[in-house]
């Protein structure tokens, strides 16, 4: 691989974009969005290889499809300027097959998303020439899925705490509870 390249964006209502947008570009394919009343057509884009859409095992089943699943998370998202999904655009090594690029991601998802209850939409694009700059786009659901699959909060703050010589990191729940208990 000659070089490396990794983009990193959250796709933002407050940056005037929408996830259904990105998860329409990344798969060239049509999707609707509901929230805004548009049409998403990038069905004319060529060069993706491959495109799936992973899930944590307490996800609802139904999210296999790209469209439902952007829909519940604009649907999720009530505030005009909401973050909706991570972006991560990387380059792949083209030295490498499909099947190893897929397995690559497979695994990058499984450690960085559905095991910590993401969702996430997975497109390999390798447009003309083939080999030429094959790369991947992954987009993350902002928020996590609870052990029932329903959306937990995006970030959780933690509080370092010092006591004399100890130091201690605590959530807010267990702030709280550590507080009460002196």
């Amino acid at each position: 691989m000659d070089y490396f390249h990794l983009e990193a964006k959250v796709v933002s209502r407050g940056a005037g974009r929408s996830v259904i947008a990105a998860a329409a570009y990344a798969s060239c394919s049509r999707l609707y969005n509901d929230y805004d009343g548009l049409t998403h057509d990038y069905t004319r884009k060529r060069g993706c290889l491959y495109s799936e859409v992973f899930l944590p095992d307490n996800a609802p089943p139904e999210w296999k499809d790209r469209q439902t699943l952007w829909e519940a998370v604009e649907l999720a998202e009530k505030t005009k300027d909401s973050r909706l999904a991570r972006e991560l655009v990387m380059a792949l090594p083209s030295e490498l097959s499909l099947d190893d690029w897929k397995g690559m991601l497979e695994r990058f998802i499984r450690e960085q998303g559905t095991d910590l209850g993401m969702c996430a939409d997975v497109n390999i694009h390798d447009p003309y020439p083939p080999g030429h700059n094959p790369h991947s786009h992954i987009l993350f659901t902002m928020r996590p899925l609870d052990e029932h699959g329903k959306w937990q909060a995006k970030t959780q703050k933690e509080y370092l705490c010092k006591h004399g010589s100890e130091e201690r990191g605590f959530t807010a729940d267990e702030f709280k509870v550590a507080k009460t208990q002196g």
